[in-house]
């Protein structure tokens, strides 16, 4: 960690000119994400006769990946929503130049929180678990109620129609699947081919897509105040009811629908949605975007499994996933197609 923290200091020095005398110290690898290597550590400097401190985090893209993102999509979003209002860590620097840290990456500040609670804990938030919840579905009501362009985010990202989002999706994560796979996949060939024969209706309003909205993403204090939305690294233009179907993934609670995230109910978190969002979640095309978000985990657990098993990158993180996570995932896409093969016999 010492060269590490000797490299971070002199690329400090470099965005900042006007300091002097930069110290990295406190450096430490935060394990469980599987997209980034995160990192905290505190910078302390000399600037404008004071010796000035901050805790940042610093985010590295990793040697292989569970999945492929841009990390500019990643801090352009924390960059927009954070003049909103919304929790999230101020963005500082993005650098794409190899000559600091052999890989690109961003830094930005840190804040202080719990990480929230594991879907293994029947009660992860124990007496806060109804003010984390209305927060929550809050703020991902604030998330699809943004104009992408009004906040700076659409400008460098791709267009999408309304009725295309479902497709463009669907296309992604099913290459992901025919590139991965390691041996076949009849649940998740079998989903395929339902999401494409039934595609919803187009998306109410083109929004901002978190892409991974869910417990396990964000920061909370000890008087159960959400802190700190994380992870946008999967973030994208496209169908709200996305971000609204995958936080209530079963995965996320357990397999505890009814109380997506252990955090409310499921009626009152969509109503506290809706209501932030100004928008409706209908029930049949938030359908098809649960069926879908499925299909799109057990894309990324397939995606785990191959990293891990090939060698591309020996992180347990990416093993257990592929065994939990798509054990999980195939079990929920089997039982959801055996209720549409039983609504369409009805």
């Amino acid at each position: 960690m010492e060269d590490l923290a000797s490299r971070i200091a002199a690329y400090l020095a470099h965005r900042m000119p006007a300091a002097s005398g930069i110290e990295v110290s406190g450096i430490s690898r935060i394990h469980g994400g599987a997209s980034r290597e995160t990192f905290r550590l505190r910078a302390s400097w000399q600037e404008g006769g004071a010796r000035i401190e901050r805790a940042l985090i610093l985010r590295r893209d990793p040697v292989a990946s569970l999945i492929e993102t841009e990390r500019d999509i990643e801090y352009n979003a924390y960059r927009a929503f954070h003049p909103t209002g919304l929790p999230v860590p101020e963005p500082l620097y993005l650098e794409t130049d190899l000559q600091w840290l052999d890989r690109p990456f961003f830094v930005m500040e840190q804040i202080e929180g719990c990480a929230a609670g594991s879907p293994f804990n029947a009660d992860p938030y124990g007496p806060l678990a109804e003010k984390i919840g209305r927060q929550f579905w809050t703020h991902l009501g604030h998330i699809a109620a943004a104009d992408p362009h009004g906040i700076g985010f659409a400008a460098n990202m791709e267009e999408i129609a309304p009725d295309e989002c479902w497709k463009r999706e669907l296309d992604k994560w099913e290459k992901v699947i025919d590139e991965d796979e390691l041996e076949p996949q009849p649940i998740a060939r079998a989903a395929i081919r339902w999401l494409r024969r039934n595609p919803p209706t187009p998306a109410e309003r083109i929004s901002v897509v978190h892409g991974d909205y869910r417990t396990g993403n964000f920061l909370y204090d000890g008087e159960g105040n959400i802190r700190a939305i994380l992870d946008w690294e999967m973030c994208h233009l496209g169908d709200p009811l996305e971000d609204v179907a995958w936080a209530a993934d079963p995965l996320w609670a357990f397999e505890r629908a009814e109380r997506p995230g252990g955090m409310i109910a499921r009626e009152e978190a969509l109503r506290i949605w809706e209501e932030a969002s100004g928008l409706k979640a209908d029930p049949v095309r938030l359908r098809w975007w649960e069926i879908f978000n499925s299909l799109k985990g057990l894309a990324i657990w397939i995606s785990s499994g191959k990293e891990y098993q090939t060698g591309a990158n020996r992180d347990p993180i990416l093993a257990f996933p592929s065994w939990y996570c798509t054990d999980v995932h195939n079990r929920v896409l089997a039982h959801r197609l055996a209720e549409l093969s039983k609504e369409a016999r009805a």
